[in-house]
């Protein structure tokens, strides 16, 4: 992996450079003081893994974030700091980064965090090449190919990954995973995002009850951010776990549910169905 460092810290960059170099977790391709010139090399140097500081000069981390996933939407981040504020580490989490860990700096969860974000990499470029191999295999060999046809291959390809993506996380057999679906293929077809609408419109369009629908949902998305909990418990670098877990859910909420499970807290972590549904749409615009 190429791995780019960007931190105003001189002694954290030194120990992050040892660290990669001593246990071999990849090649570093660059290092920068500050935001704004990392936002300039990132595009050039092409990383796999940006680490960046969240308190930085001229830029912040957290507008560095959501700036770089703009520019290269590829490159997984992976934010430190010394700050441990909930809501700054829920809004990191917001801007688009892999991890957040905290200063200072440890060797062992920089090894486990690199490790855990190339997994995460390896299976989007396992599912990108099959869902390549599945739209091959659907081109017809006439050299011209309608519109209405392109259309219907890109839905097939959408509406796959949207089906394997709930089966991943265990709830393609739940009551609210037709909702789901129904939901995310009507804002396709429509060329919507989840906030053009009100939670209560869009279940409204499938059913005259949206509360009930709405429940449905919820109660899935519920079961899979559980079922993404354990398997965070059973082996923190399932690709599965590191797929979905930042991505379709607040990553604070699943650490909330997995100390929940283990009996460390008794509260569930909470799921916010926009944000769900909002990252299913990505990746479903992504096929």
């Amino acid at each position: 992996m190429k791995i780019y460092i960007v931190d105003d810290d001189k002694n954290i960059c030194s120990i992050l450079k040892q660290i990669i170099s001593e246990r071999q977790l990849g090649e570093i391709c660059g290092m920068s003081d500050n935001g704004r010139d990392a936002l300039e090399d990132v595009p050039l140097l092409k990383p796999d893994i940006v680490i960046a500081d969240l308190l930085m000069p001229e830029l912040d981390g957290i507008t560095f974030a959501e700036k770089i996933k703009k520019i290269s939407p590829d490159v997984s981040v992976i934010m430190l700091s010394q700050v441990d504020n909930k809501e700054m580490v829920s809004k990191a989490y917001e801007s688009g980064i892999e991890f957040y860990v905290h200063k200072p700096v440890n060797s062992i969860e920089i090894e486990s965090v690199l490790k855990n974000v190339e997994a995460g990499r390896t299976m989007k470029k396992l599912i990108a090449k099959a869902q390549d191999l599945f739209s091959n295999d659907n081109i017809p060999s006439s050299a011209a190919v309608s519109d209405t046809q392109a259309k219907s291959r890109t839905g097939k390809a959408y509406m796959q990954r949207l089906r394997g993506i709930l089966q991943g996380i265990g709830i393609s057999g739940e009551s609210g995973s037709k909702d789901i679906i129904s939901i995310i293929e009507y804002l396709m077809d429509n060329d919507m995002d989840v906030s053009d609408s009100t939670l209560n419109d869009l279940c409204g369009r499938l059913h005259r009850n949206p509360k009930s629908v709405e429940q449905r949902i919820r109660r899935a998305a519920f079961s899979g951010m559980v079922n993404l909990a354990n398997k965070g418990l059973e082996d923190y670098a399932d690709p599965v776990f590191n797929e979905y877990s930042g991505r379709l859910y607040n990553f604070e909420q699943i650490r909330k549910e997995m100390n929940y499970i283990r009996g460390r807290s008794e509260k569930h972590g909470n799921v916010r169905i926009r944000n769900f549904l909002t990252g299913l749409l990505s990746y479903c615009r992504e096929a």
